[in-house]
């Protein structure tokens, strides 16, 4: 059975909360990290290897370090969202938001009806396998995170319909995609860059969402508090990996020559 969510309560309370993206299917990995302190984990199925089965067993390895494990599905696709929530995520991230028609069938999909179209089924490991509570669906839409990023020129242009929604708890801005919207593609630290992110997460705390955005360093990290962003990202599981053991047989090869 799925444990009680709490990183959505974070959020709800005004929390700023620090986890990472995962490409690595590793439930080992997962356990790492979440002993580590982080909020929450992102098992990453849009770009990473992991299947249901192994993303199932990721999940349970967060819970176990009560760290919230969210999943990033491959696209707003009914069915993989689906998957994902009936096997315990405690939230969904959904890709490629580029208008309030995308908004509005992310949201569908996430949500028990009345709210929304998602199939239900008891004998899951989110319904605890043979679910008698009739309280059960209206429980799952209070608990589920939704997490959408606004990517491409177009979504950033629609960004103010895609907020309007209630029932959404992080908007998540892909820099990239924001410098090349304004045509500086690639230069996520040029001033009109940040000027840019500044009033997008003006937008969204406006509208009562938390403001989400993937940091590099810790300079970044103090900047992103300071205007608002709630929802950090520190980096890949496999960048932060591939960095620090670089890093070291640099050294090496220095001390060495």
């Amino acid at each position: 059975m799925r444990k009680k969510n709490q990183l959505k309560r974070k959020i709800a309370h005004g929390d700023y909360v620090i986890g990472t993206w995962c490409t690595l299917p590793s439930p080992s990995v997962i356990n790492v990290l979440g002993a580590s302190g982080l909020d929450f984990v992102i098992i990453d199925m849009e770009h990473g290897p992991t299947d249901f089965v192994t993303a199932e067993d990721m999940i349970r390895s967060a819970e176990s370090e009560e760290c919230s494990p969210l999943i990033r599905v491959p696209s707003n696709n009914e069915s993989d969202i689906l998957r994902a929530l009936d096997i315990g995520a405690h939230g969904i991230i959904v890709p490629n938001i580029e208008s309030v028609d995308d908004r509005e069938k992310a949201v569908s999909y996430i949500k028990y009806p009345p709210s929304g179209i998602r199939g239900f089924s008891p004998y899951t490991r989110a319904g605890n396998y043979s679910n008698l509570d009739s309280n059960y669906t209206a429980k799952e839409n209070k608990e589920t995170m939704t997490v959408l990023i606004v990517e491409g020129i177009e979504g950033l242009k629609n960004l103010e319909g895609i907020i309007n929604d209630p029932q959404i708890d992080v908007i998540y801005i892909g820099t990239y995609d924001l410098s090349q919207a304004i045509g500086k593609p690639g230069k996520v630290n040029h001033i009109q860059v940040k000027e840019e992110l500044e009033e997008c997460v003006k937008k969204i705390r406006n509208h009562g969402k938390a403001a989400g955005c993937l940091i590099h360093n810790r300079n970044e990290l103090q900047w992103f508090t300071e205007i608002g962003i709630q929802f950090i990202t520190y980096l890949v599981d496999n960048a932060v990996l591939f960095n620090d053991f670089s890093n070291m047989k640099k050294e090496l090869d220095k001390i060495i020559e």
